[in-house]
């Protein structure tokens, strides 16, 4: 019986140093097709000037962490989940609270805009995915609630694929899902991570069956909605991935992680294309967002601050300070004019 024990720890030895060969052979095939790197491409770019970004205005209602925003398609307002259970409703312009929702649990970690903006979803530590009507200010949101779906452990991220009729999660039990608004059945299961997932983009093609995944097994995955199947995957980083994004041309995503870095993969090319990080920065990143020609991609760190980097030449361009505690979540207004940012100092702030 030990003999059987020692021979099977054997093999699967040899098939880990086969495997492990096989990767590096693929590597080295790889790097023989590499013509020019990202870099050596854009030295013949312009260089951005410096960002004349600055805090318009500060959102303060609640005594909280902040853990997600997100921006109507109205481009004025913007809804925040945080740490208390409570889902904000602000109007950007004026930085008055308009609408309040009470969640019966706390840490409320995703929230989402439906394309018509009538609905926000939301959901955290209580696992499941919930949809409110806010279309009537008048009415009191939580009477039209809407629990959509139910993960096995906690929900993590959220959006609405390109209708009011569906919703996309992603889940601490390292899946995502597909569900019908209306009817709250799941049309589709996405299986693939080994560990929670943090982050999910949909493409931003017309067509949108595609999105991208990032994970706390250090993986990005670019998941197919038709068929549940994941069609391409990337590693570089040496952390949990805590976001994810498309870049607006769709043929290449972004990725924010604990390893101080973001990255950027050409899903033509099947590989890693850039890396933004420097020495100084020793925090990880929690969310990232491109501009709307992809130049810039912005960064929310755990040191407080938010770096803007050149995609193309990787060199940092711009670092916003104003918050004071870690910067959650970041998103870009539907017009590409306002950045709005959470953080865990109980703030919204909107950069113009």
């Amino acid at each position: 019986m030990a003999l059987d024990v020692n021979t099977r720890i054997e093999t699967i030895e040899l098939l880990s140093r086969e495997a492990d060969c096989l990767k590096h052979k693929l590597e080295e095939e790889r790097k023989k097709l590499n013509d020019v790197t990202l870099a050596n491409v854009a030295e013949r770019l312009e260089e951005v000037t410096f960002l004349n970004i600055k805090p318009r205005r500060l959102l303060k209602g609640n005594q909280a962490k902040m853990l997600c925003c997100d921006w109507s398609p109205d481009k004025r307002h913007i809804v925040s989940s945080s740490q208390d259970g409570k889902l904000l409703i602000w109007d950007a312009f004026t930085s008055a609270k308009e609408q309040t929702v009470t969640m019966p649990t706390t840490w409320v970690m995703a929230c989402a805009y439906s394309p018509s903006g009538n609905l926000v979803a939301c959901g955290g530590l209580d696992n499941k995915v919930t949809v409110f009507n806010i279309s009537n200010p008048e009415e009191d949101p939580s009477a039209k609630k809407k629990t959509v779906g139910t993960h096995t452990n906690f929900m993590s991220c959220c959006l609405f694929p390109n209708s009011d009729q569906q919703i996309l999660t992603g889940s601490g039990d390292a899946s995502a899902a597909l569900w019908d608004v209306e009817t709250g059945q799941m049309l589709q299961s996405f299986h693939g991570h080994t560990g929670d997932i943090m982050s999910i983009d949909l493409s931003p093609s017309e067509i949108g069956n595609t999105f991208i995944s990032g994970s706390c097994d250090k993986m990005l995955l670019l998941w197919d909605m038709r068929t549940g199947q994941s069609v391409q995957s990337f590693e570089g980083h040496r952390s949990d991935i805590n976001s994810v994004k498309y870049h607006p041309s769709g043929d290449a995503v972004a990725s924010g992680s604990d390893d101080s870095t973001c990255r950027m993969y050409d899903l033509r090319a099947d590989k890693e294309v850039a890396v933004y990080s420097k020495e100084s920065i020793l925090f990880g990143v929690n969310s990232i967002d491109f501009s709307v020609s992809g130049r810039i991609l912005f960064g929310g760190y755990t040191d407080y601050t938010i770096n803007a980097w050149d995609s193309l030449k990787c060199e940092r361009v711009s670092l916003l300070y104003g918050h004071e505690n870690r910067v959650t979540s970041i998103k870009l207004s539907p017009d590409g004019t306002a950045l709005a940012s959470a953080s865990w100092d109980a703030s919204l702030r909107v950069w113009a």
